[in-house]
């Protein structure tokens, strides 16, 4: 099993990282990906593969960082002659944001203007995408592959649904938590899990400093958390990732930062103090994520 993190950034365009996107290929080839955000299609064709043989996608939350390339790679697929409808498996809303894409949506005219040739009109299929709005417990399976998900904690549940997931295959697990504060649904997911994939997209100073100013979401997990989600797991090694631009030193970033972060202190030599912060509760195998990071297991 090879997964191949395509996109390791947050909300932010990110001169260094795409948004969020992760994609898992089994032993026999088979696609799997999880969330879609800004640049996750270019990376995948970087990586050598096709969006046209991804046999699902699953969506942890509508957020636009990890939704916002789903046209583009659908549109891809369906150019580049993939015969069936992609499966996509999401939270509550998930019907509704595909609906509004193709045919009669936002991109009816690219949809109109394409499938005048007899070549996409053979392939209609692939535009057509077959939803799935999931609960807690099986949101997916097939004759390859179990994908578990539970609610985490991010935003409102009314407002949109957030979930982590359990992914296994060949006899391997992988948990990946999408966006979220601390919670215990995802040391269940993770429990004893190969490899996790979390989120730490700000050191615990910013999380404070943006609770307090009011302005973004707060609600994500500190590096010093993440350490004691992955001990609690007792996971097999941790992964990192959704980094919020706290590293960066573009000047464009901080100056359109300065509102919710607290920019003098971004830089780099915040990475070694995740490590840092991290490894004050967890002593496994840890790597910090960056686009195009490939793991074996």
């Amino acid at each position: 099993m090879r997964i191949t993190m395509l996109g390791t950034g947050a909300a932010f365009p990110d001169p260094d990282r795409a948004q969020s996107g992760i994609l898992v290929t089994l032993d026999n080839g088979r696609n799997y990906l999880f969330d879609c955000g800004a640049g996750i299609t270019r990376n995948m064709v970087r990586a050598n593969v096709s969006p046209a043989d991804v046999a699902a996608v699953f969506l942890t939350h509508l957020h636009h960082d990890h939704i916002c390339d789903f046209p583009l790679f659908v549109i891809t697929g369906w150019m580049w002659d993939r015969e069936d409808s992609p499966t996509v498996v999401g939270p509550r809303g998930t019907a509704h944001f595909c609906r509004c894409l193709f045919e009669g949506g936002a991109f009816k005219a690219d949809f109109e203007a394409r499938s005048h040739y007899q070549r996409r009109q053979t392939n209609l299929a692939a535009v057509r995408p077959k939803v799935f709005e999931c609960e807690p417990g099986i949101a997916y399976q097939d004759e390859h592959v179990t994908i578990h998900c539970d609610w985490v904690e991010h935003i409102p549940r009314q407002i949109s649904e957030c979930f982590g997931i359990r992914f296994e295959a060949e006899g391997k697990s992988i948990a990946f938590s999408g966006d979220t504060a601390p919670c215990d649904a995802m040391v269940r997911l993770a429990q004893d899990a190969d490899l996790l994939i979390h989120e730490c997209t700000f050191p615990q100073s910013f999380i404070e400093h943006r609770r307090k100013s009011g302005v973004g979401i707060y609600a994500h997990t500190s590096p010093r958390e993440l350490g004691d989600i992955a001990a609690r797991a007792n996971v097999r090694r941790l992964v990192p990732t959704h980094f919020g631009h706290f590293d960066c030193t573009h000047p464009l970033i901080k100056r359109v930062a300065a509102h919710h972060l607290p920019v003098e202190q971004m830089g780099p030599h915040l990475m070694d103090e995740v490590v840092r912060d991290i490894r004050q509760r967890y002593n496994g195998p840890l790597q910090l994520a960056a686009d195009l990071f490939r793991i074996d297991l």
